[in-house]
């Protein structure tokens, strides 16, 4: 088996190496036309470049590749010409295309004043290096996306794409499982369990038919990494899927994906088609006597599916609900046989620890933790984005050296780490390391790598609360302490929001059903539900004293305990603009020429005080809303 498959894998290398070289003779145009790309307008950017290369008559080809991970810069795209290094230009419209069509693919000026960054800088622009977030990013899983067509799987083949299959084919599988374990891989779906074990435990199984699957179910709010990767480089999560197939034995194996990610969808559909046809998947695998084909799954969008029984259940035609376990999904699983369930990172990690060994794979990051961190870090952050870092990473270093800090110079407040079941940590835990541990002890979790940055104007009662609301509504009712319980805890907040709340007392009452849920719930949804609340109790508790016993809200954010004002010494008579952006035509002309807010009215959305010019700075909120009185007294 192994010498055939070697040579199997060489010849379909061979002419993939022959076919990039080909194309790195003219130039080349990358696009990303991931999600958030496409989203940003990169629609329209690919077919301007299109368009003017051809009026050109330029023997040029435009290719759309996914996300490169800096979606703040979106639409992007890469101009990689012979004798130049490959230069990454952002914030794209047409007229920077043409400008850069003529100028430097038709008369060699790279216009490097609006580039970015140089991918790969040589001595033509010594100047040029990655951005300042490349001194902390180790992207090892995310190496090639926004790099490869990828809707063409030579553009992975070529970058040593299913090579790892190709060796593993020459091993057993016991040797295979020896280096996963080696490795100390760690489920990178949320709890971190080690990959190698579970493989472990499948294999041991009797059982003639078994099953592997991918768990693509991403539904935290802000959490897009597992998209971005299946949408950019979805072979490479295919390679690790087929040897961990090859490991434990499996016959079969799924993608579950949610139905509202139709890119990643189609893109995995794909990349499956093209694997069959290069002999990498079906009956003989590269020549092998090894068979094994995957399916894709549509799942219907519910959160609990990302729990490992539910999803399994929602499989098999049945409600997403958790079961008690044991036995564990390895022992029996889907369709009652051995199922291994992995994350779309933690496949992804497979084959580059088979190529390059259990060994390399640990001396990234930290000794519980091996291998990197990939986060979509959204929120009050100046350059939001998907991002890679070295587990150990602080989340000082995430916020501000990769993502460049907070915005418009507000202050930070907090960090939702781990989706929303993650916890809120404030600055002092800034300089807590990234990894399965420590975020543990500091009260949050690694999830599945969604990381939320807040500022000032964030207020932590009300973050708690929609976090809540989000998993409470995404309860599957199952558990009386999820079902009910995460209900009374949201009651209980909507009150302290609303200034309903006055007794101090309900704080107590709200951190041990916190404490009761965590422990009383069957799956994970439930035990980690209260996190937020937890968090945001043990770190600002300040502000929910504030709202219960001022009736105020510090960070002027609840709706109930705020309300806006105009104030007549900065207001001009000659400015109209905050009644225009009143939607409720709340705001009125005063007989004296200034403007003011009729309270009745007021939905309190916001736009007046965006709306007022910066010279005026006229419109203010006030908390609690009898400062209003105090106001209109002076």
């Amino acid at each position: 088996m192994g010498a055939a498959s070697t040579d199997f894998y060489e010849n379909l290398k061979l002419k993939a190496i022959e076919k990039m070289d080909a194309l790195k003779q003219k130039p080349l145009v990358l696009i990303g036309m991931a999600t958030c790309g496409k989203a940003a307008g990169a629609v329209k950017i690919s077919e301007t470049f299109k368009k003017e290369i051809k009026n050109k008559g330029l023997d040029a080809q435009v290719i759309e590749v996914g996300c490169m991970g800096y979606c703040y810069a979106e639409p992007l795209a890469i101009i990689a010409k012979p004798g130049f290094p490959p230069l990454c230009y952002g914030h794209l419209d047409e007229d920077l295309v043409k400008r850069l069509v003529e100028d430097f693919l038709v008369n060699d000026d790279p216009c490097y004043e609006f580039a970015m960054v140089a991918i790969e800088p040589n001595e033509i622009f010594p100047t040029f290096t990655d951005f300042p977030r490349g001194a902390y990013e180790q992207k090892i899983i995310l190496e090639h996306c926004g790099f490869i067509d990828p809707e063409d799987i030579d553009h992975y083949i070529a970058k040593e794409g299913y090579a790892a299959l190709a060796k593993v084919l020459t091993m057993p599988p016991e040797e295979v499982l020896a280096e996963i374990k080696a490795a100390n891989l760690r489920g990178r779906g949320g709890a971190g369990f080690p990959a190698g074990s579970k493989w472990e435990t499948s294999w041991r199984q009797k059982e003639s038919i078994k099953f592997v699957i991918c768990n693509a179910d991403e539904g935290d709010p802000g959490a897009f990494m597992d998209r971005s990767i299946l949408e950019s480089n979805p072979h490479q999560v295919i390679e690790g899927l087929i040897i961990c197939a090859y490991a434990v034995g499996a016959v079969k194996g799924y993608f579950y994906i949610r139905a509202e990610y139709p890119q990643a969808i189609r893109t995995v559909k794909i990349a499956l088609q093209q694997a069959r046809e290069k002999g990498l998947l079906g009956n003989s695998i590269l020549g092998s006597s090894f068979a094994f084909d995957i399916e894709v799954f549509q799942g219907s969008g519910a959160f609990v599916c990302g729990e490992a029984s539910a999803l399994v259940n929602s499989m098999e035609g049945k409600m997403g609900i958790p079961e008690p376990r044991p036995p564990r999904l390895a022992v029996s699983g889907f369709r009652g046989k051995p199922t291994v369930l992995n994350n779309v990172k933690t496949f992804c990690y497979v084959p580059l620890i088979i190529r390059n060994g259990a060994d390399w794979f640990k001396s990234i990051g930290t000794p519980g933790s091996p291998g990197t961190a990939v986060f979509t870090l959204v929120g009050k952050v100046a350059n939001p984005g998907v991002v890679e870092v070295p587990m150990g990473t602080t989340l000082r270093q995430l916020i501000y050296d990769v993502g460049e800090g907070i915005p418009a110079e507000k202050q930070f407040k907090a960090v939702q780490i781990g989706g929303p079941s993650g916890g809120c940590l404030p600055e002092s835990s800034l300089d807590v390391p990234i990894d399965f541990d420590s975020l543990k002890e500091a009260g949050a979790m690694m999830g599945s790598g969604g990381l939320v940055v807040l500022d000032e104007d964030d207020c932590m009662v009300g973050i708690a609360r929609y976090f809540l609301e989000f998993t409470q509504k995404e309860s599957c009712g199952k558990c009386t302490f999820c079902r009910l319980g995460t209900k009374h805890m949201l009651d209980m907040l909507n009150n302290i929001t609303a200034g309903k709340e006055k007794d101090l007392g309900v704080l107590d009452k709200l951190q041990e059903l916190a404490e009761d849920i965590s422990l009383g719930s069957l799956c994970n949804l439930g035990k980690t539900a209260p996190n937020p609340v937890l968090t945001t109790l043990r770190y600002f508790r300040d502000e929910y004293e504030a709202h219960i016993t001022e009736g105020r809200c510090p960070a002027l954010m609840c709706k109930d305990l705020i309300v806006y004002f105009i104030a007549p010494e900065k207001c001009s008579k000659l400015c109209n603009v905050c009644v225009g952006s009143c939607p409720v035509e709340a705001i009125y002309t005063r007989d004296d020429g200034l403007k003011a807010i009729n309270q009745e009215k007021c939905v309190k959305c916001n736009n007046c005080l965006k709306a007022c010019p910066p010279q005026y700075n006229a419109v203010i909120k006030l908390s609690p809303p009898e400062k209003l009185k105090e106001r209109e007294s002076e």
